[in-house]
C-alpha cells in the first residue's frame, strides 16, 4: 500500500508569517494592475487640460491627436522618473538586507524583491540615464544614491572582506564628497550670493549625506524606515510626474494666416490636422477653428514658448536647471520668429 500523507496543520494555518506574504503578494498584484493604468491617466488629463475642460473639445483632440505622439511626448518628459524609481528601490533593499536580515524576505517586501531582482547592469544603465537626463542641481542627489548603494551592496556581498568595507564605506564617500565639493564649491557660494537657498542646499548637502547611510540602521527600526521612505516616494512621484507632463506641449504651435489682404486674419494656436478640405486648429482661447483650405494664404510653426530660467547658478558653463543632454548636444539657432507669431512668442528685441 502507498503512504498516505497527512497535510501539516502548521502549513495551512493563517499564521502572521502567511497573512504577510498573501499581504504583500495581494499588494504586488495591485502594484503591477495599476501601473499600466498611470500613463493612460496622465494622457486623459493632459487632453482635459489642453481641451480647457470642454469635453466636445476633447473628444475631437482624442480622435485626432496620434496616440504615438502622445506616448512620445509623455516617454520625454518622465523619462526622469524611471531611474530614480528603480535606484531608490535598491538602496532601500539594499539597506533592509543589511540592517535586518531575517526580515528581507522577496515575498514580503516590495523593496526586498525590488533590490533581489534587479541586476547589477541594469543598475549601472539606470545610473548612466539618470546622469544624462536629472537636471545638474539634482546630481549630486544622484551621487549620494549611487555612493548608498555601492556601500550597502558591498557589505551584502562581501561582509568577511574588511578592506572592501573600508574601501566602499569610508574611503569612497570621503572621496566623493570632496571631488564634488571642489566642483560645485563656486556654484554654491554663487547660490548663496544671489539669495537661491533651494539651490544651495541641492548643491551642498547630498555629498555630506553620501557619508551617512553606508551602514546599518538599527534592526528595529529598518523595516519601518525603508517601509516609510517607501511610502513617500510612491505619494510624491505621481504628483511630480503629473506636473511636469500636465506642461508639455502635445501640438505644434502654428499661426495659420487666412482671408483676402483686406480681411486678413492670422489664427494663433495648436494645429489639430489637416484634411483635404480644413485646417483645423485649436486656438489660444481654447476654442476649435475649422479654416477652410481654399482661404488659408499661409502657415507658420512658431517656435515653442521660452521661460527664462530661474537660477543664475552655473558650474563650468553649465546651468544648473539644464540636463547634461541639453548642455551637450548642439542646439537650433535662434532666429527672429516670423512677424505671425508675435501674439504666440516674446520676439526678442
Amino acid at each position: 500500500m502507498g503512504e498516505v500523507r497527512t497535510a501539516n496543520p502548521a502549513s495551512t494555518t493563517p499564521g502572521p508569517g502567511n497573512r504577510r506574504r498573501s499581504g504583500a503578494r495581494q499588494a504586488q498584484q495591485w502594484l503591477l494592475t495599476l501601473l499600466p493604468a498611470f500613463p493612460v491617466l496622465l494622457l486623459v488629463l493632459r487632453l482635459w487640460r489642453l481641451s480647457r475642460q470642454d469635453m466636445s473639445t476633447m473628444l475631437l483632440l482624442v480622435q485626432y491627436v496620434s496616440p504615438l505622439g502622445l506616448l512620445s511626448a509623455l516617454l520625454i518628459a518622465l523619462v526622469w522618473a524611471a531611474p530614480l524609481v528603480v535606484l531608490v528601490l535598491a538602496v532601500l533593499g539594499e539597506l533592509l538586507q543589511v540592517s535586518a536580515p531575517d526580515r528581507f524576505d522577496p515575498e514580503r517586501s516590495l523593496v526586498a524583491y525590488a533590490s533581489s531582482r534587479t541586476p547589477d547592469w541594469v543598475l549601472v544603465v539606470t545610473g548612466a540615464l539618470a546622469a544624462l537626463t536629472w537636471q545638474l542641481r539634482f546630481l549630486p542627489a544622484l551621487v549620494m544614491l549611487l555612493v548608498w548603494l555601492v556601500a550597502l551592496r558591498a557589505r551584502n556581498r562581501f561582509p568577511d572582506r574588511p578592506r572592501t568595507l573600508v574601501a566602499t564605506g569610508l574611503v569612497l564617500p570621503v572621496v566623493v564628497a570632496a571631488a564634488c565639493y571642489a566642483w560645485l564649491g563656486p556654484a554654491i557660494g554663487a547660490a548663496l550670493r544671489h539669495g537661491e537657498l533651494a539651490t544651495a542646499a541641492l548643491l551642498a548637502l547630498p555629498p555630506a549625506g553620501a557619508l551617512v547611510l553606508t551602514g546599518p540602521v538599527p534592526a528595529r527600526a529598518a523595516p519601518a524606515l525603508t517601509r516609510t521612505l517607501t511610502y513617500t516616494v510612491g505619494a510624491l512621484l505621481p504628483v511630480l510626474t503629473g506636473v511636469v507632463f500636465l506642461r508639455v506641449p502635445l501640438l505644434p504651435a502654428v499661426a495659420v494666416e487666412v482671408g483676402d489682404p483686406v480681411t486678413r486674419e492670422v489664427v494663433l494656436g495648436e494645429a489639430v490636422t489637416v484634411t483635404d478640405r480644413m485646417t483645423i486648429v485649436l486656438d489660444r482661447t481654447g476654442e476649435i477653428r475649422f479654416l477652410i483650405n481654399d482661404e488659408v494664404r499661409g502657415q507658420v510653426l512658431c517656435p515653442n514658448d521660452t521661460r527664462p530660467p530661474a537660477s543664475r547658478v552655473v558650474v563650468a558653463g553649465w546651468p544648473v536647471e539644464d540636463a547634461a543632454l541639453n548642455w551637450m548636444m548642439p542646439r537650433r539657432p535662434v532666429g527672429v520668429p516670423d512677424s505671425r507669431c508675435a501674439g504666440l512668442v516674446p520676439i526678442a528685441p
